[in-house]
């Protein structure tokens, strides 16, 4: 593919997709992010005691507008699954508007172990995952 066209790429790459979409895993993210090595390092940190119904995600936001970095993350608390509640960010659901507008994409992998935790280790681990990813250079959003 060196040396094509750009379209002629994108095309191969949509066909690459399509043909090993089944064997593709929900937690590799579907495009490059420069500091994802960062966000596996910075959530790795976070443990949670015990088990319960809420789920901690992260959101790839498109930030390719703006100047510095083309990406940042929204990050999340949620009864839901990651993918459902992405869902419903972007249906306009209890939304928030960083999501609705430039969420490109649920992050599973960094947070695939805080997933089923007690709704209070999840407040608490959000705000704090939030701090420690703005610390290591991520533009966060959410994270209340």
């Amino acid at each position: 593919m060196r040396g094509d066209f750009a379209a002629h790429i994108e095309t191969a790459l949509d066909l690459l997709w399509k043909r090993a979409a089944a064997s593709i895993p929900d937690w590799l993210p579907m495009r490059y992010v420069s500091w994802l090595a960062t966000a596996y390092d910075v959530a790795g940190r976070f443990t949670a005691n015990g088990s319960g119904r809420s789920n901690i995600y992260l959101i790839l936001l498109d930030f390719s507008d703006r100047r510095g970095d083309d990406h940042g993350v929204y990050v999340g608390m949620s009864r839901y699954s990651p993918a459902q509640r992405f869902d419903q960010h972007k249906a306009g659901i209890r939304a928030a508007g960083s999501v609705l507008k430039r969420g490109i994409e649920v992050l599973a992998g960094p947070t695939l172990h805080l997933q089923h935790v007690k709704r209070s280790e999840a407040a608490r681990i959000e705000s704090e995952l939030a701090v420690a990813l703005a610390d290591a250079g991520i533009h966060v959003e959410g994270g209340h």
